[in-house]
């Protein structure tokens, strides 16, 4: 890209390990449309190659896993099957990387919100640093709404409970928090984090594979069995996505101007 404000979604192999990086720094690794496509793309790659054992995600910056979909893109949203595209993309594009046949893991620093969120829920494994923010505040933010299938994953990781405090009352969830709920499975300083997960991904290539994937494939199993079809949401998405409220919060962020929720 010839642009650096739009970011990149870049991939490191080293010792049998993909460190994949979302680097957006100056917007807290917001994802655009091409990271997304990046992230589907590199997926599909690390997949296929047969010397990586595992795969981990990080942002880049220090401040940020990703801070969400950057909300600029949605300015142009003004047809109701803009925001079920825009959730089935998203959906595609987290099932490529749920699907990996490698290990994954999500190093989580500050903010992980919003698409982010998603992103790290649809990892295997989660290890964070004390200065973890996890959430989708859209009820303050934006006035949109997840797809069925993104609710469900945050279902399966932190239950019913978490997910509507997470969703509907638009907590954030703190480190401490996250590793007592579940949500992440360590807590890590962040001077050692990156060794400790580092450690976590090499431990992979001296187990035996077939059990690992078997593993793993057998839990999507049971997930795809109770998840509901892709469109179960689609009339959610389409009022949510084309109400006053929606247009207002994503002018308000663009133009920093204020507004008041009107429930339309």
């Amino acid at each position: 890209m010839t642009d650096e404000t739009a970011g990149r979604v870049h991939c490191d192999k080293r010792d049998g390990v993909a460190w994949i990086g979302f680097d957006r720094p100056q917007s807290r690794n917001a994802m655009t449309w091409q990271m997304y496509d990046a992230l589907a793309s590199l997926c599909r790659e690390v997949d296929e190659d047969p010397e990586i054992s595992a795969v981990v995600f990080h942002g880049c910056g220090g401040e940020a896993f990703v801070a969400g979909t950057d909300i600029k893109q949605f300015a142009g949203f003004d047809k109701p099957q803009d925001g079920v595209d825009y959730e089935r993309r998203i959906d595609e594009v987290l099932a490529g990387l749920e699907n990996l046949g490698k290990p994954t893991i999500a190093l989580l620093e500050g903010f992980c919100v919003g698409g982010g969120a998603a992103i790290a829920l649809a990892c295997d494994f989660r290890y964070a640093t004390p200065s973890l923010k996890f959430g989708v505040p859209i009820a303050k933010t934006l006035g949109n709404c997840l797809s069925v299938t993104n609710v469900s994953r945050f279902m399966d990781i932190v239950g019913i409970p978490r997910t509507k405090e997470i969703l509907m009352a638009a907590r954030l969830i703190e480190a401490p928090q996250a590793e007592t709920i579940g949500l992440v499975n360590a807590v890590y300083g962040p001077g050692e984090i990156e060794d400790a997960v580092a450690g976590h991904a090499a431990e992979f290539s001296r187990l035996a594979p077939l059990t690992v994937r078997a593993a793993k494939q057998i839990v999507q199993r049971v997930q795809a069995h109770r998840r509901m079809p892709a469109d179960a949401s689609d009339d959610w998405v389409r009022t949510c996505y084309t109400s006053r409220d929606f247009k207002a919060a994503v002018n308000k962020f663009v133009t920093k101007t204020p507004f008041e929720w009107t429930g339309q």
